[in-house]
């Protein structure tokens, strides 16, 4: 048995496009999936891409994916990754693949002198969880994820400072 982590190329949109459906279905947020694949080709292989994405194989064969982008702590002075999704196929997991794309991440930030890997997880998650837990990831509890979309956000920026 085989494993590969490698980076997303481009023609392969509508495969990361499928794992951030099958993400979604597994969190109970279909109905939430706006993006397309020509969404997903643009922020991933367009002029300036922003995100990154990498795939994980067995026996080559696409199975998981983490796509990420780059943030910045103003305390630290440095660059991080920001995990915006993680997800290996029911069929695939405890095979090591969701330790194996944080691993590869996490190698990201070092070879980059970057801060921090972070990421946001589903209180009800609990297998997630205890999985990060158990890779030394600390549940920031006291803080809360602050989101501003849609009409709301709409209004803000038509706001008078």
């Amino acid at each position: 048995m085989s494993l590969n982590i490698r980076r997303a190329q481009p023609g392969e949109a509508g495969l990361v496009l499928s794992f951030v459906r099958e993400l979604a279905d597994y969190e109970k947020l279909a109905h939430e999936v706006e993006a397309t694949e020509a969404d997903i080709a643009d922020a991933l292989f367009g002029e300036r891409p922003r995100l990154y994405c990498a795939i994980a194989e067995w026996n080559g064969e696409a199975v998981g994916f983490a796509v990420w982008f780059a943030n910045f702590s103003t305390f630290s002075g440095r660059h991080g990754i920001y995990l915006e999704d993680l997800y290996v196929r029911p069929s695939h997991r405890g095979k090591g693949l969701g330790k194996a794309l944080l691993v590869y991440l996490a190698k990201e930030c070092v070879d980059n002198g970057w801060a921090r890997l972070q990421w946001a997880v589903l209180d009800w998650n609990a297998p997630s969880i205890a999985f990060y837990k158990s890779l030394g990831a600390v549940m920031m509890d006291d803080w809360t994820l602050c989101r501003v979309t849609g009409p709301a956000l709409t209004r803000l920026a038509g706001s008078s400072a």
